[in-house]
């Protein structure tokens, strides 16, 4: 693959200062934020390693204290990062394993609960396995019940020092991509701002690009 990936994230559409819920005098808000700017440790290449600028975009994922358990992984030796081919398809993935957040603790709320999601593209070059079309043959590659054989499969891909797979979303019609190498992914750009409105008791889901405005909305359970 030479192409771009899509990476849905959570983010906010409006910039925010950092430090006025420190000092309400904007004099102390230049202070501390030439302060941070001193301290700041270098690096060559910002806006894929900065933790709270892009950083967040590509290496989170492969840093061992963020490893969690994912359909390829099972957060003992590695992590993978996610993306996907079509814009859509990041957001069915995102909404389902978010919805299933909101719901451990607001499960009964009859009300609109707001997320805001930042979606960049994401250069990968890498040799990748193309599974798509195998969950014909191993439906455990899509199963929503499931990541055991999944994890079997990431395991031998890590093993084996393969660069990551392509596959066929387990919540829509999309293709996915489970990279296993960073340096395979480069030239974060941004896309766009999303706004994610999900009631946990009537089980709607809503998501704006444009705020204010539906461009997709379906019922989160039946992603699952």
């Amino acid at each position: 693959m030479h192409g771009d990936l899509v990476r849905n994230i959570p983010g906010i559409r409006a910039t925010q200062n950092l430090f006025d819920d420190l000092s309400s005098r904007p004099a102390d808000w230049q202070i501390a934020i030439a302060a941070e700017a001193a301290e700041r440790i270098p690096t060559p290449a910002p806006l894929i390693t900065r933790p709270f600028d892009y950083g967040t975009v590509i290496t989170y994922s492969f840093a061992s204290e963020h490893w969690q358990t994912s359909r390829f992984s099972d957060a003992t030796r590695y992590g993978v990062w996610y993306g996907s081919l079509e814009i859509e398809t990041t957001v069915y993935e995102t909404a389902w394993h978010w919805s299933r957040f909101v719901l451990d603790s607001y499960s009964g709320e009859d009300r609109e609960i707001v997320s805001e999601r930042r979606v960049c593209d994401v250069r990968c070059d890498a040799l990748l396995i193309d599974l798509r079309g195998k969950e014909r043959i191993h439906p455990g590659l899509v199963s929503r019940k499931s990541y055991a054989f999944c994890q079997q499969v990431g395991r031998y891909v890590y093993e084996q020092g393969l660069n990551g797979l392509l596959v066929k979303s387990a919540r829509c019609e999309g293709s996915n991509a489970a990279i296993f190498k960073a340096e395979r992914l480069s030239n974060v750009r941004d896309r766009t701002f999303l706004t994610y409105r999900f009631n946990p008791a009537r089980d709607t889901f809503v998501v704006e690009r444009t705020p204010g405005r539906r461009w997709l909305s379906f019922a989160a359970g039946a992603l699952g």
